[in-house]
């Protein structure tokens, strides 16, 4: 018999998913199951790092959401209560599909505390490349089995819990399934049997009773499934600390709360330790074998594809009917007729010569030309130029962009790279470059940070404002952070000893390089290429720190706060929050509702794309650094106060 997770959830879902996309992985690989689903809560932010984990351990990943669900339209924004319903993506069509419905559900009109639809909204979607399952715990049709659900499902005894059952339970129960399946369409509905904590919540055996009897009364077959939260039994202990910082508390207080019997969110991950990615063994005690069987069936249902693309570059609107690289290749000659003093002043005063200019500008534009590349040239070129313009100062170049003549030229940067023999390759190697890969060039822009907003504006006007918007970034939990999280949920010491212990582990950007031959080392020996800031701390400053902990002859962690420090450890890398990036802007080809999940920024109440850099690059969406430095603000402040000797 096969046993395929359908409902796992991942980091992405914020301080409340323990998993790393890897974590997830590992274990299909430690149970020697065939894949998983990721069904982060009203997130598919995780997808591109999801697959590729999967991947990477020939594990089959399938794509899925579990939405919010409001009772009322989502324009009305009377009632936060929501709902969860688990879809998935039968195919890339699917996958299309869950985009537009996670992007319909951060609507500003929609957002309310949480990203959210009706079934009216969501049923837009479902056209036959999505389907669904309901049933657990939080779930509609776990809710409409009781008459104070909330009540229900915190029952001591199964006794109690059947007691709070609503007399009219199965009418209303048949009526919301046949009311999905109609909209999922038939065989594209299942309804979901979760009984993985049923000792510690009764309700849930309740539930799984009543819903075998609707299964069979309606015809729409059983799926088991868990609700994996993290990927092993013991790392229950480590999502608790996420819960704890979720709900601004310690450990202590959930535990007495919960031991004088009051109400806490959550609770049930406080008292049980069953919601990891079970065996097909485990399944079997608690599940019919229809139950389980369908988990492949639905597995098998979904097709495998893929979700990455080679850049899919905007078209910049080039004159005179011309080519994109026509036009470049053009504007390449009008700047070298604008530097051309300063060239040949180059050449008077150095060992380089014209002819090596010449040979420059040729290989770039043959390595340009033969990526494709043009357009996104084009459209740098066309950013700097519009805010040089307005009058405003932009960066003279920053990082490996100065290695680039064809950036000189077009006077994108100020910094000639034969002069200061400066490396294109080290700009972008067209060696990375495959069939079904291109890397994309990383070119920083800076400009005056009063005026950024100019520039994205300028943007979001040339190639649409459903095209174009700025991306969004997770915090982690990292070294001291992380650290100090662990230590407050714990209780484990006063805010004072927290920073003393603490001031002994550095910032990742302090140490970057180490932490990169940490990481290779460790994929030497077989790893996932893990660095742990905490640990390089223990290992160069083991005197400062011994005192709380320290690594002995075996390369164990010795010490009061040994514990403590492991637990770090674990937690460093898990996403803790997310905002919008401080520079990253994506523009599109498509409208970015339909090919990359737009998220609702809380600060600026406007969409942002819900996925990181990386992430989107690899779906083929095209990202610009647009950075505001305030070095520039001041540098025109005083350029207008030389001029008009205006101290005001």
């Amino acid at each position: 018999m096969r046993f395929f997770p359908l409902h796992v959830h991942s980091h992405y879902s914020l301080l409340d998913g323990l998993s790393k996309p890897k974590d997830i992985a590992n274990r299909c690989v430690e149970l020697n199951l065939e894949g998983s689903a990721l069904t982060d809560h009203g997130t598919v932010g995780g997808a591109v790092a999801f697959v590729n984990a999967m991947k990477n351990k020939g594990k089959k990943p399938i794509l899925g959401c579990e939405f919010y669900i409001c009772q009322e339209k989502p324009e009305e924004k009377s009632d936060r209560k929501t709902s969860h319903l688990v879809v998935l993506a039968k195919n890339l069509e699917g996958w299309k599909r869950l985009i537009e419905a996670t992007s319909e559900a951060n609507r500003s009109d929609f957002f309310y505390y949480k990203p959210r639809l009706d079934l009216d909204n969501l049923a837009r979607f479902a056209d036959g490349n999505l389907m669904a399952f309901s049933g657990h715990m939080g779930s509609d049709l776990a809710n409409i089995m009781f008459t104070e659900p909330s009540e229900a499902y915190n029952a001591k005894t199964y006794e109690e819990a059947r007691s709070m059952v609503d007399p009219e339970w199965l009418t209303k129960a048949k009526e919301l399934a046949l009311k999905y399946q109609n909209i999922l369409g038939e065989g594209n509905f299942f309804i979901e049997i979760q009984l993985i904590d049923q000792e510690n919540l009764p309700a849930s055996k309740v539930v799984g009773e009543a819903l075998r009897f609707v299964s069979k009364e309606t015809g729409i077959p059983p799926v088991a499934t868990p609700d994996a939260h993290y990927a092993r039994s013991e790392d229950a202990y480590d999502q608790r600390v996420l819960l704890c910082n979720a709900m601004d508390t310690t450990l202590n207080d959930v535990m007495n709360r919960i031991e004088k019997q009051e109400d806490v969110g959550l609770a049930t991950f406080f008292k049980s330790t069953n919601y990891h990615i079970p065996s097909l063994e485990e399944m079997q005690a608690i599940h019919t074998d229809e139950e389980i069987e369908n988990t492949t069936v639905i597995a098998d249902m979904c097709e495998e594809y893929d979700i990455t693309s080679r850049p899919m570059l905007p078209k910049f609107p080039v004159p005179n009917k011309m080519s994109s690289e026509q036009y470049l290749y053009h504007l390449c000659q009008e700047g070298w007729l604008r530097r051309k003093n300063k060239i040949e002043e180059v050449i008077q005063h150095t060992k380089y010569k014209k002819e090596e200019y010449g040979e420059r500008v040729k290989k770039e534009l043959d390595i340009l030309t033969e990526a494709g590349l043009s357009d996104y040239f084009l459209i740098v070129h066309d950013i700097i130029r519009e805010a040089k313009r307005r009058g405003e100062i932009v960066g003279a170049g920053r990082g490996s962009a100065a290695g680039s003549l064809i950036l000189y030229l077009l006077g994108v940067t100020e910094v000639d790279p034969i002069e200061y023999g400066l490396i294109f390759e080290r700009f972008y190697n067209a060696g990375r470059n495959t069939e079904d890969h291109v890397s994309l060039p990383d070119v920083d822009m800076d400009f005056e940070i009063q005026n950024r907003d100019k520039t994205i504006t300028y943007i979001k006007e040339k190639y649409g404002q459903d095209r174009v918007a700025q991306i969004l970034t997770f915090s982690r939990m990292q070294g001291r952070g992380a650290l100090k999280d662990v230590l407050r949920v714990h209780s484990a010491c006063n805010f004072e000893e927290m920073n003393r212990i603490t001031k002994w582990i550095p910032d990742e950007a302090e140490i970057s390089d180490q932490l990169q031959e940490m990481r290779e080392a460790d994929k030497e020996s077989g790893g996932d290429g893990d660095a742990s800031i905490i640990m390089w701390a223990l290992e160069n400053h083991p005197e400062e720190l011994k005192q709380w902990c320290y690594i002995d002859d075996n390369g164990n962690l010795q010490g009061p706060m040994a514990k403590r420090f492991e637990q770090a450890i674990r937690l460093e890398g898990t996403k803790r929050s997310q905002s919008k990036h401080a520079a990253g802007v994506v523009v599109s080809q498509q409208p970015l509702n339909e090919v990359a999940p737009l998220v609702f920024d809380k600060k600026t109440k406007e969409p942002i794309a819900g996925m990181e850099m990386g992430d989107l690059e690899s779906m083929g969406h095209v990202k610009f650094d647009i950075l505001g430095i305030a070095l520039l603000d001041k540098i025109h402040g005083v350029k207008k106060i030389v001029a008009t000797g205006d101290l005001a």
